[in-house]
């Protein structure tokens, strides 16, 4: 098969213009309607022209709406510091997701100022139908030059040993330094260095509405056959970017056949944006025009996303760039969708007619009042004789009439009819909330009106404005998941080299070449766009049922992990008002919950757990009344002991008692024997005595009787028993 022949210059110019042509027309429609937005919300009502002499009050309920609204959603979408997180899509990209999250939301967002992009994108879509931001990778060239004195050689090293370095002026000398008291000369230096660094970072700008172009017939914001800006960019700026000087002045300047679009900047702007007599060539403002086309250029039947730049026309000879593109660098927010048409719905376009009309009765409103303070007289001229002391009236100046004042001048009264539009601008801000929804309850501040309003009333009609918003908020965060992913893209393709940075105290080092660029993205939206305290109260019962689940099931159950946790009390902080929840809480870290689990597996399960502590609350409870019943039976026996020792001393008493008598009983037997026995002892003695002696003298008697014979027969005998007896 024979291989199709590309497209060649002429016939993709042609294309391309006719496309351009259609987009420029159908954005030129969409400017009245734009400029009139603008006029409205600044309190420019052009088609509503005031009288001579009459008020030029305006009722400026678009810019009411808007202002009101506009908090909530930049407190839902801006409101923390984490605005969007990277949801893995493979197996092993958990990590890269979590870097990418961080990297992206504390390094990229910082950098590219996303946030202000974000709020002027809110802006325009609460305005305009539509707000566009666009994101690109930008390389920038930063020149700094210093000087320095008194260098030292070893110093001059350090100095130049950049590349990025260079030698502007230099001035060498001789000086002397003193070491180890001598006197020593040495080289100094005098510099000025110019330093060249050159560094990339992402970037965020929104789109202004006059210069993006995109097809009538798109439907969808991607489906578009040409998505592109045009803008005005110096010819300076063209060359700075890198495109052939020769080639860049050769172009024609920017002409004024754009009067839409010039009128429309005038509107949003107070002042011109360019010098149209500016003599210097490289001053001079060039078209610009960034293209996406969606055309087949290699004519193999498949129309292929293709980025064109053109400068100056879009002829052949206007391309300056055209290559093959992987996806549009833009992002679409809108509050509403339309179904069918990319374009969405504004607060304009439910308010510019209420705004009219309130404008109208505000005016009346006020005319009949000045009436009112200022009547106008009816004067008889021919009784009047000075008019500067009524023309012209001062405090304590007279008026000087002829005759009776009342027949010179009398006033013509008007009626008060003002107070019928009362009732009819209260009808009108009815109006306003029936069509948007946007209450006081909707910039999260409960109407001073529910005062008096029961609660569950109070609840509906702040619900009630809610509702809106939170509809806003999940129609807007559409745009930023694809702004984000759009980040995640550029932050990939362009970092040539890893990226140290300090992040929550510490140094970290992201490498985003590795990370999977078609990750998913989860915008934080927050809580809604309700009341703080409604917010808090909700977050807190969900922490309440986590830690209920927690405490019963255990860290390890498939309802509540320690992440659900977390993000539950990064919530709740987010609803307090306060931005990082870093500052309070500490993140789990997977690694030391992994530990924490691993430490805790051979720990007996929750369902165990709760099984012994009733069973110890059990048996604590069957040691207590053991130890109730041993104490009332020991009570029990310590009384019967008591009893019986009781018993036992008064029957010891008497016993005693009896042993005592008894005791005294036989002493006094022992005593009585005793006597007795003395007695008869003595009795005894006494006759043994008598008994003896008896004896004795019985024995005397009778030898004296045997030896009476043999005395008288012999003296010596008789001398000797004399001598015996006397002895």
């Amino acid at each position: 098969m024979k291989k199709a022949k590309p497209m060649d210059q002429a016939t993709l110019s042609g294309v391309i213009s006719n496309l351009v042509k259609e987009a420029e027309l159908y954005r030129d429609e969409r400017a009245e309607d734009r400029i009139k937005a603008r006029e409205y919300f600044d309190g420019e009502m052009r088609d509503l022209p005031s009288e001579v002499g009459r008020s030029s009050q305006v009722s400026r309920d678009v810019r009411a709406a808007v202002k009101k609204v506009k908090p909530s959603l930049a407190r839902t979408l801006l409101g923390k510091d984490m605005l969007a997180e990277f949801i893995p899509v493979g197996r092993g990209d958990e990590e890269q997701a979590d870097q990418a999250t961080d990297y992206i939301n504390y390094v990229v967002v910082p950098e590219a100022k996303v946030r202000q992009a974000i709020e002027d994108a809110i802006d325009d879509a609460l305005l305009l139908k539509n707000g566009i931001l666009k994101y690109y990778y930008e390389t920038k060239r930063e020149v700094t030059v210093s000087s320095h004195t008194g260098v030292d050689e070893m110093g001059l090293a350090q100095l130049v040993q950049d590349d990025e370095v260079e030698i502007i002026e230099t001035t060498e000398y001789e000086d002397q330094v003193e070491v180890e008291g001598r006197a020593l000369p040495i080289k100094l230096y005098d510099l000025k260095l110019r330093r060249v660094k050159q560094y990339g970072c992402c970037k965020v700008v929104a789109v202004k509405p006059e210069e993006f172009l995109i097809h009538p017939d798109a439907i969808e914001f991607d489906d578009s056959p040409i998505i592109g800006q045009k803008t005005r960019l110096r010819r300076s700026d063209l060359v700075s970017m890198g495109y052939d000087k020769a080639a860049i002045f050769d172009l024609p300047t920017a002409g004024g056949e754009d009067i839409a679009t010039e009128a429309e900047e005038m509107s949003r702007r107070d002042v011109a944006l360019k010098n149209p007599n500016a003599t210097d060539p490289s001053m001079q403002e060039i078209d610009y025009y960034e293209l996406y086309v969606r055309v087949d250029a290699d004519n193999d039947g498949v129309a292929e996303l293709r980025r064109i730049i053109c400068a100056g026309g879009l002829t052949a000879s206007h391309i300056l760039e055209n290559e093959e593109w992987d996806e549009i660098p833009f992002a679409d927010f809108t509050i509403e969708r339309r179904p069918h048409q990319w374009e969405g719905s504004s607060i304009y376009d439910d308010l510019a007619d209420i705004q009219r009309v309130k404008t109208v009765l505000l005016r009346q409103t006020l005319d009949n009042l000045y009436w009112q303070n200022n009547p106008q007289p009816t004067v008889n001229q021919s009784a009047l004789i000075e008019w500067d002391g009524l023309m012209k009236p001062e405090f304590g100046k007279p008026i000087l009439v002829k005759g009776n004042v009342r027949d010179a001048v009398s006033y013509n009264l008007v009626p008060f009819v003002a107070q019928q539009s009362y009732s009819m601008l209260s009808y009108m801000d009815e109006e306003i909330v029936d069509r948007t929804g946007i209450s006081e309850a909707s910039s999260g501040l409960a109407p001073d009106a529910l005062q008096n309003v029961t609660a569950k009333a109070t609840a509906m009609i702040e619900q009630a404005g809610i509702g809106r918003t939170e509809l806003m908020v999940r129609t807007l965060s559409e745009g930023m998941e694809k702004l984000f992913k759009g980040l995640l893209k550029l932050t990939i393709k362009h970092q040539d080299k890893p990226r140290t940075v300090r992040l929550r105290g510490n140094w970290v080092t992201y490498d985003p070449r590795h990370w999977n660029a078609g990750m998913d993205v989860s915008v934080n939206t927050g809580l809604g766009a309700g009341t703080r305290e409604r917010d808090m109260m909700m977050m807190q019962q969900v922490i309440g049922l986590q830690e209920k689940l927690l405490s019963s099931l255990g860290p390890v159950n498939p309802f509540v992990k320690p992440d659900n946790l977390y993000n539950a009390i990064s919530k709740l902080v987010e609803a307090a008002g306060l931005r990082s929840t870093d500052q309070y809480f500490t993140k789990p870290d997977p690694e030391e919950i992994q530990k924490l689990l691993q430490s805790q597996q051979n720990q007996p399960k929750p369902e165990e757990l709760k099984t012994k502590a009733q069973m110890a609350i059990e048996q604590a409870k069957l040691q207590s009344s053991m130890q109730i019943e041993q104490a009332r039976m020991q009570a029990n026996r310590d009384k019967e002991m008591a009893q019986m020792e009781a018993d036992l001393n008064v029957k010891m008493a008497e016993m005693e008692k009896q042993a005592q008598a008894q005791a005294k009983e036989l002493e006094l037997r022992r005593e009585q024997i005793a006597s007795d026995e003395r007695i008869a002892r003595e009795k005894m003695a006494h006759e043994t005595a008598l008994f003896e002696r008896k004896m004795a003298a019985d024995i005397q008697k009778a030898q004296a009787q045997s030896i009476k014979p043999l005395l008288q027969s012999s003296p010596e005998l008789q001398e000797s028993n004399m001598f015996e007896v006397a002895q």
